[in-house]
């Protein structure tokens, strides 16, 4: 397997591209905007350029990379005798759909298909192609150049020998791959997204104001990051989606997002991407400076 096609330029479409072509693949990045696949290139490249300053890779490293990595806007082409696609587009359950039937229709049999789904069924996904056997999830992290962990989602006919395959390459990757069953939220956000959601219902109902929270899972739970500040960083659009896909599935109440995350993504103030979310970065993209909204 040294095909790698990777569908979407944007943050996560970069980094899995990055990774591969890092790692010896040969890499084809798709995407129908040829102004994201400039800005995912200038990305990918400010990335190498980062590990080169660090001394983690060499020059020769740096233009190998590069030379791995070719750009497509028409998706047939770009997928075309490809071993494995990875599908990275925004997590929007229609989107995906639409584009796994066209994978299916314009890809060998043989081409394994793996979304990066952070929430949205791995069984509902496959079951619009012909081939579900050979539809996986792998869930990367974000940013993917630097976080270890790969979820490798098995769809409720995903094979044991696609499992095997995509755990191994993730290991080809640098990564470690954990294998979980296909739920809504899987485990990662399943666990993850309740705690961001609970920190924002906190801050909604009056108990501390946002740099309070975020101390206090930061300092008590040893967190890298506060609940806050990460959901700026993911995205608040990307946080409210895999609540209400946790929310449908389960059709329990503790998932459902809390009016405050509603309301500030109907507003768009969405983090880090608009310039605004819990903290303000117009001036840094570290959150070193409490929203205006949520000044005492």
């Amino acid at each position: 397997m040294k095909n790698i096609a990777v569908i979407g330029a944007g943050t996560m479409g970069n980094g899995i591209a990055h990774v591969f072509a890092q790692n010896g693949f040969k890499v084809h990045l798709i995407d129908i905007a040829e102004a994201s696949l400039e800005k995912g290139m200038a990305t990918i490249t400010k990335n190498l350029d980062r590990m080169l300053t660090k001394e983690v890779i060499s020059e020769a490293d740096k233009k190998n990379t590069l030379a791995n990595i070719t750009t497509y806007t028409q998706l047939e082409e770009g997928v075309k005798n490809m071993d494995l696609v990875v599908e990275a587009a925004t997590e929007n359950i229609e989107l995906k759909l639409k584009i796994f039937k066209q994978l299916d229709a314009v890809t060998d049999a043989k081409t394994i298909l793996a979304t990066n789904t952070s929430s949205i069924s791995i069984t509902q996904i496959a079951a619009v192609t012909n081939r579900p056997e050979k539809v996986i999830g792998m869930h990367f992290m974000n940013p993917v150049p630097i976080m270890k962990l790969v979820e490798i989602i098995r769809g409720y006919t995903t094979s044991d020998e696609v499992t095997t395959l995509i755990m191994d390459l993730s290991v080809q990757l640098g990564k470690i791959p954990t294998e979980v069953n296909d739920y809504p939220g899987f485990v990662a956000n399943r666990i993850l997204m309740p705690m961001i959601n609970e920190a924002i219902e906190t801050l909604y109902n009056g108990v501390a104001g946002v740099e309070e929270i975020d101390t206090v899972m930061k300092l008590g739970m040893a967190h890298p990051m506060g609940p806050l500040q990460l959901a700026d960083f993911i995205g608040l659009d990307v946080c409210l989606s895999i609540l209400n896909v946790m929310h449908d599935g389960f059709k329990n109440p503790k998932y459902a997002p809390c009016p405050l995350l509603v309301k500030m993504v109907t507003a768009k103030k969405l983090g880090i991407k608009s310039g605004e979310g819990f903290y303000d970065y117009s001036e840094s993209r570290k959150a070193e400076k409490v929203a205006k909204s949520f000044n005492k």
